[in-house]
């Protein structure tokens, strides 16, 4: 299978299971005994979100490696291309019923893998309808996903010159101080959007325009966010839309992996937005 079907199969095949997904959330809200390699507590629903995953996309023709945030190694599925996956997007918004997705990465290279070993990558986000945004060829796509099929309802999608939302996470306590000075300039200019779920957040970004982040921290100054399954997904959806997707110094597309499971500080929308945050952190 050439490597443009295999995005292809890995987009259907995504799409397919939502609809599983999101008709097991409801019994899965309760968390398990056992923490990921990240060290959090997983959810049966996280669980659940991954052995589905793994079945469906590590059983494609030309996928050879799948990863997952909630396992500590990468799965030898085969030969072909490199699938990281975070199964349950903002899954402690379970709880309450707040907004959650899943992300998935298509590297063409062993993992881990830096961002511009990517092909492709999407995400899927479980709200009042599901939907699912995703990135291949320099391009961006945005789904309406009804009965594990999609409609295209926007093509080409590029962020909104003139930015409207912002959403930040961590403790605002242990923000630096370099970064909390850039918020207090950005707060008085946009409107505060966070929902808890990365994606969530990052989608109002291509929706309206502005600037998502979830920056280094005193206490963990690598940042929380995963590189392979969170930061280099999402930054190539928002550097495909016309955006910037930066670690702090420079895009996290460029980061040399360590690990399969390294953490990275990002910084994400509008390029000026993001020139700036750069500029205040140097």
């Amino acid at each position: 299978m050439v490597r443009s079907d295999t995005v292809a199969a890995i987009r259907e095949t995504l799409a397919a299971a939502t609809p599983e997904i999101r008709a097991g959330l409801p019994g899965r809200r309760e968390k398990g005994d056992e923490e990921n390699p990240s060290g959090d507590r997983r959810l049966a629903a996280d669980e659940y979100a991954d052995d589905l995953l793994e079945e469906r996309l590590g059983g494609l023709d030309g996928v050879g490696e799948y990863a997952s945030e909630e396992q500590r190694d990468a799965v030898d599925v085969g030969g072909g291309l490199s699938v990281a996956v975070d199964p349950l997007d903002g899954s402690s918004n379970l709880k309450p019923n707040n907004v959650m997705g899943t992300i998935v990465g298509v590297y063409d290279a062993p993992l881990p893998a830096r961002g511009r070993d990517l092909v492709a990558a999407g995400y899927v986000l479980y709200g009042p309808i599901t939907t699912m945004a995703f990135a291949h060829d320099g391009s961006v796509t945005e789904y309406l996903v009804e009965e594990g099929s999609t409609t295209p309802l926007r093509e080409d999608v590029t962020i909104p010159d003139e930015p409207t939302v912002y959403g930040f996470g961590g403790h605002v306590p242990d923000w630096p101080d370099d970064f909390t000075a850039y918020v207090e300039e950005v707060e008085s200019e946009l409107k505060l959007r966070y929902s808890g779920a990365m994606i969530g957040d990052v989608n109002q970004v291509l929706t309206y325009g502005g600037v998502f982040a979830y920056p280094a921290l005193k206490s963990t100054p690598s940042g929380k966010l995963r590189l392979q399954f969170e930061g280099n997904p999402v930054g190539y959806v928002v550097e495909s839309a016309g955006g910037r997707a930066s670690d702090g110094t420079g895009s996290v597309l460029d980061v040399d992996p360590d690990g399969l499971h390294d953490r990275t500080p990002v910084y994400m929308g509008n390029a000026s937005l993001v020139d700036r945050v750069e500029s205040a952190l140097d």
